[in-house]
């Protein structure tokens, strides 16, 4: 071993907590890159593999009733390379053991063979039988109640209860994120997806020799504007509903927000890592060639050269760098393989694990290297830019200049505290750096906190000023309103509301969206509108009311005129005006007066469902109803969908929570403790001085303790408006046309954010307290200065 090798070996031994505490921030950028690239990397493969090989279809579209001759024309578009014409029907399901009923969608497969679009996984078991009444069930559902092949539950099946026997238990690419309806999260126990031979289901649904359900994939030179629009012109007299792309499919959009998720991840906090890993490793280099400025003098005296010497600061740098991408490595690892499993669970794939790849481990390690050459660049080029001559010699002391011009103090305090304020404005930008890091920290964890403030105005506004049902009742098809009448006398049912929901195309200019519109009657109070600050509203006789979303996605403002393609019913086209615009977290929300939807449509008054206040104490009597009224397709439960959504969302922000506390405490530990060995290593000589004069040692650590004081209470607000910041930033990255999370940030949380970092910083101050009242003053004073 040379003998600056054995140097640098001394070195890392003697600064071993200050080269750990800047590996552990090191190590928190590259755990974040190869957490998040090594899960974006797993999710967006393992769907890619999953798509391609069970052939996802890329074109979707539904029709009332299609005769399957028109295969034949829909398969001759151009662009088309495979086509399933299937029936998709809405049901009930009556599981043993669970007294709601379920939702559930029926779906045909052909009688042999696999379907040449969405084909399934399967999981278990064996292929139904068409001459039996059996199933193929979607995973998720069957494990939510313990179903195997040859399990046995009932369904209501176009008014009548029947028997099904599982069959098999299978994986779809269509329902990788099987999401009911009402509800803003999966809840499996109350949705299901079950496939039937097509002989079955057409007999049950009076479906011979039809179909109501689209699947096609197309070329990949094709133009999906192109092709859905051939297929609409081919099922607009089949009561076509419209065809649209996988980027509306229901499963694949979630999937898209959570891989731009990862994505934002990490792009955004590695950065923060390698900035303050940069800035430490430059505090601790500059502080150690300033205290080595006569062993440089000497090495270049006697024969070393610049460059060796270089080479010998910047192997210090990569030492400390390697040991931080080691650990970083290893809890990427670990973070990486957690997060795939939650994945695993909360996603329907085949399988699903953390992929690692040697060039995401070398990328992740070559920033990190860089970011820590960057940060020592400026200390290594003051090394070699040294002369020998000036290096043997002590630097200039420090000057003060603590008195204004009239020669009078301009702040009247102790001499102790006079000592701690001017060592900060002597190195201004080292302390605005030091300032800078500890508030990366306080950000984080405001960044990581107000998901819960947000959450919770989300469910307050979502659950209890708009949606204030206890349940949706959804009929098979609209209704006239003496069905309003007959849902308000079942049994259990206080108040009822009815609705009516169409699906329809607006356009603005070139600007235009799928979406539904959906009714609010006048005088509602289970269900209402709320305007942009959340003061109900009331939809007027004529026009539209559109969500700040629409709104934003069309270029829509109050007045505006817009072209509305009614889907249901042919393809007609009206025109409507926005008449207000209001606030709406969930969806593409549009709303009408029923009176208006009506005279649009052109069929008089209809309703697709209804609103009901229930009775909790007649809830079984309900349940039973409904499972024996054939025009309910579906039922969902306010409180039951409140309680998923919330258990989910907090799962997933506990999670946050804790890695982002985790990563904000590290931050904290490297930046005060490292800015406290530096300073104390610089004024030892002045503290031990004090202590020999006669100063205690709570009055000597005062004058390192009120610096870092100043520091660390400088940084909150700081924190807070860069924690406030990085928020919008999240709240922007979550904006998608599925959901929105409101941008909310109570006090409690930035108090909580400086308590948490205030006390990590009280214990890295105290541990280098110790180190204070441990002086060796006889040491310490014999050093030259």
């Amino acid at each position: 071993m040379s003998v600056l090798d054995r140097k640098l070996l001394r070195d890392l031994l003697r600064l071993w907590a200050q080269v750990l505490a800047i590996a552990l921030v090191m190590a928190c950028g590259v755990a974040t890159i190869v957490t998040s690239v090594g899960a974006y990397r797993s999710l967006d493969e393992t769907r890619s593999a999953f798509y391609d090989r069970y052939r996802f279809a890329t074109i979707f579209a539904g029709a009332t009733r299609a005769p399957l001759s028109l295969g034949e024309s829909l398969a001759r578009i151009d662009g088309i390379s495979a086509i399933e014409l299937r029936i998709a029907k809405s049901v009930i399901l009556d599981i043993e053991g669970m007294a709601e009923p379920a939702a559930g969608i029926v779906i045909s497969i052909p009688d042999r063979g696999e379907p040449s679009v969405n084909r399934l996984y399967l999981r278990s078991g064996r292929w139904p039988d068409p001459a039996r009444s059996e199933v193929a069930v979607l995973e998720s559902f069957a494990a939510a109640h313990a179903m195997v092949p040859g399990s046995r539950f009932s369904a209501i099946l176009n008014g009548r209860k029947r028997d099904l026997t599982v069959a098999a238990i299978v994986l779809s690419p269509e329902y990788i994120y099987a999401l009911g309806p009402g509800d803003m999260v999966p809840d499996p126990r109350r949705f299901g997806v079950l496939y039937m031979p097509r002989s079955a289901i057409e007999g049950i649904f009076d479906m011979d020799g039809a179909f109501n359900d689209l699947a096609a994939r197309t070329q990949r030179s094709a133009r999906l504007a192109d092709v859905t629009e051939r297929v609409d012109a081919l099922l607009k007299p089949f009561g076509g509903t419209g065809a649209t792309d996988r980027v509306d499919q229901m499963s694949h959009a979630f999937l898209d927000n959570e891989l731009i998720q990862l994505r934002s991840m990490a792009t955004v906090i590695p950065p923060i890592f390698l900035f303050v890993s940069a800035f430490l490793v430059n505090m601790i280099l500059t502080r150690l060639v300033a205290l080595e400025r006569e062993q440089v003098g000497l090495m270049k005296a006697v024969g070393y050269r610049s460059l060796e010497i270089v080479w010998h600061y910047a192997k210090l740098t990569l030492v400390i760098a390697a040991i931080g991408i080691a650990i970083g490595s290893i809890a990427g690892q670990l973070l990486g393989d957690g997060l795939t499993s939650l994945y695993a669970d909360f996603f329907s794939f085949p399988f699903l694990m953390f992929r690692q790849s040697a060039d995401l481990y070398a990328i992740a390690g070559a920033i990190s290297a860089a970011a820590a050459l960057a940060g020592s660049a400026r200390a290594i080029w003051s090394v070699a830019r040294l002369p020998p001559a000036v290096a043997m010699r002590p630097p200039a002391p420090t000057r003060y200049r603590s008195r204004t011009g009239d020669g009078r103090a301009t702040v009247q305090v102790s001499q102790l505290t006079m000592m701690a304020m001017r060592h900060l404005l002597r190195w201004p930008v080292r302390a605005v750096l030091t300032t800078l890091g500890i508030s990366f920290a306080v950000a984080l964890l405001i960044t990581a906190l107000f998901s819960f403030d947000s959450v919770a105005y989300m469910v307050d506004t979502v659950f209890f000023r708009t949606e204030r049902q206890d349940a949706t009742l959804s009929f098979v098809s609209s209704r006239g309103p003496d069905a309003l009448q007959a849902a308000a006398r079942l049994p259990g049912v206080l108040r009822a509301e009815g609705f009516r929901a169409t699906q329809v195309v607006l356009r603005n200019g070139h600007h235009r969206r799928r979406l539904m519109i959906t009714t609010i009657p006048t005088n509602a109070d289970l269900a209402r509108v709320l305007d942009t600050d959340l003061i109900p509203v009331t939809p007027p006789p004529a026009g539209l009311v559109v969500s700040e979303h629409v709104a934003s996605l069309l270029h829509l403002s109050v007045g505006d005129r817009m072209d509305v393609t009614l889907l249901e019913h042919g393809g007609r086209r009206a025109q409507a005006r926005v008449t207000a615009i209001v606030q709406s977290y969930v969806g593409l929300a549009v709303y009408m007066h029923p009176e208006a939807l009506d005279r649009m449509i052109g069929d008089g008054p209809r309703i697709s469902g209804v609103r009901v206040a229930l009775d909790a104490s007649r809830l079984p009597d309900l349940y039973s109803a409904i499972k024996s009224t054939p025009a309910i397709g579906g039922i969902a439960l306010q409180a039951v969908s409140r309680t998923k959504f919330r258990e989910t969302i907090e799962e997933n922000i506990g999670i946050m929570t804790s890695v982002y506390a985790a990563l904000a405490g590290i931050i904290t530990f490297g930046v005060v403790y490292n800015s406290a060995r530096i300073q104390l290593s610089e004024r030892a000589r002045e503290l031990a001085s004090l202590r020999v004069l006669g100063f205690s040692r709570g009055e000597v650590s005062g004058v390192l303790l009120t610096e870092l004081a100043v520091v660390v209470a400088s940084a909150q607000p700081l924190g807070w408006a860069l924690g406030t910041a990085f928020s919008w930033s999240v709240v922007q990255g979550f904006d998608s046309d599925l959901f929105r999370i409101p941008f909310v940030i109570e006090r409690s949380t930035f108090a909580v954010a400086s308590l948490v970092v205030l006390a990590i910083a009280l214990l890295s101050a105290l541990i280098v307290r110790r180190r204070i009242d441990g002086l060796d003053l006889v040491r310490v004073l014999k050093t030259r200065d």
